[in-house]
């Protein structure tokens, strides 16, 4: 049987296996260390001021085999009582070994109900778009795909460019006075 809940200290050595499974499904050919994982499990992720929150999706036996990380927050654009408080999920991610079983069905709807019993009125997330299988499941669920919106990614070396293309004009605007 699979359950549902915010992860626990005992479940943090098999998430920390997920997520090493997690990091090799998005950057294929690349492994990280374990312990580099739980540094970052400890120190990031479910530390005290981390907005996320991390459900976990486990077995009798303690495995955990799904997890999904969320966010709530308030909406800058719709103040509406009832609108304006939103969950972004951040990280949906099941084995591929117990794929198939339910676990993501049950994270799904752990977080649906979460959403709701925290005023949220909707969750909003983003998927690969060549995660057939995931938008399939999505699609099952009764998600509705927003066309209007697309992702965008601002990385190294471009961030500091940007970073400091103003600051640089902001010490020659100085020097000037």
């Amino acid at each position: 049987m699979i359950r549902v809940e915010l992860v626990s200290e005992t479940q943090h050595e098999s998430l920390i296996d997920l997520l090493c499974e997690l990091h090799v499904y998005y950057n294929e050919g690349s492994a990280v260390s374990r312990e580099i994982v739980r540094v970052h499990l400890l120190e990031n992720l479910l530390a005290a001021d981390s907005p996320q929150r991390l459900a976990v999706a486990f077995t009798d036996s303690g495995d955990v085999v799904g997890l999904a990380a969320i966010t709530l927050f308030y909406s800058l654009v719709e103040p509406t009582f009832g609108k304006c408080r939103q969950c972004h999920l951040k990280e949906l991610y099941v084995r591929s070994s117990a794929r198939s079983m339910g676990a993501g069905k049950m994270l799904m709807s752990w977080v649906t109900r979460h959403a709701l019993e925290n005023g949220c009125s909707r969750i909003d997330w983003s998927v690969k778009a060549s995660n057939v299988s995931g938008i399939s499941f999505y699609e099952e669920l009764g998600a509705d795909l927003v066309v209007e919106r697309l992702s965008y990614r601002l990385s190294e070396p471009n961030m500091s460019r940007l970073a400091y293309q103003c600051a640089k004009v902001s010490l020659e605007d100085e020097r000037l006075v």
